[in-house]
């Protein structure tokens, strides 16, 4: 089930809302994903199965719930209180949050045993990495429905403790971080950044060209995350990150890419 929710809007608005997120779900690119991930039959399977509302009180019977929304704690513990309240009590509450602690997240529930980090990677159609953040709380039995769950779905799990930006961007964003920090003090233009890291690096995408794929909002969100959950002025955002976002330079999502200023 793809799920978007936003109680503030009445019915006409909520059916535009609908309309856009089946647009941008059922888009050629999202398909092509899935094309290349398996194939086109099980591309178009996929889907015909998915569901869209902006109810939560739809999702009264699911057995795991992934939330999926703003990389925003206060926003998600809303979101995860309102689940707590409507769900079966076996359910499990998921977040694909990439940097936000999982632990507190379980808090704003009466479940913390059965909340629990399953961060996918993007296009999740073709990366084959879930990330598993167990919480100080999370029970051995919602770790292993989730890694089942994960496995189920075609994916390699890797496990992570519940630490600011858990594995994958605790070692990526830094980086990205440095790639800007390399564009704001003049070092080397945009192009000659990510050409060095893919073919001095073996990389397949440049750390610039990656940050346009994910949304420079989210790195800047994720930096922030990291600078204050470790307090370490290494993880300080590079001004020139924050001066694109400020701008609305947010990648892909927006059509547009950042220029030397």
């Amino acid at each position: 089930m793809y799920f978007l929710y936003n109680r503030r809007f009445g019915c006409f608005h909520r059916s535009i809302i609908i309309i856009r997120a089946k647009r941008k779900v059922c888009s050629p690119l999202v398909l092509m994903e899935l094309v290349v991930a398996a194939s086109l039959a099980v591309g178009k399977d996929a889907m015909q199965r998915l569901r869209f509302t902006t109810n939560l009180e739809d999702l009264h019977s699911a057995d795991i719930i992934v939330e999926a929304i703003v990389e925003s704690e206060d926003v998600k513990k809303k979101v995860f209180l309102s689940l707590d309240k409507i769900c079966k009590p076996s359910t499990i509450l998921a977040s694909n949050t990439s940097s936000i602690s999982i632990t507190r997240l379980a808090t704003a529930t009466s479940r913390p045993c059965q909340v629990i980090g399953m961060h996918f990677m993007n296009p999740r159609p073709i990366m084959k990495l879930v990330e598993i953040v167990r919480g100080a709380p999370t029970s051995d039995e919602t770790f292993q429905t989730t890694k089942v769950l994960a496995e189920r779905f075609g994916k390699t799990v890797v496990c992570s403790h519940d630490f600011s930006g858990f594995i994958v961007n605790r070692i990526l964003m830094p980086m990205i971080n440095e790639a800007f920090y390399t564009l704001y003090t003049g070092v080397a233009t945009k192009e000659d950044i990510d050409t060095g890291m893919k073919l001095g690096t073996n990389h397949s995408m440049g750390p610039l060209e990656l940050a346009y794929f994910i949304g420079l909002d989210v790195c800047l969100s994720i930096m922030k995350v990291l600078h204050t959950g470790l307090g370490d002025i290494k993880y300080t955002p590079c001004p020139l990150l924050v001066q694109y976002v400020d701008v609305g330079r947010l990648g892909r999502k927006r059509g547009c890419w950042c220029v030397r200023l």
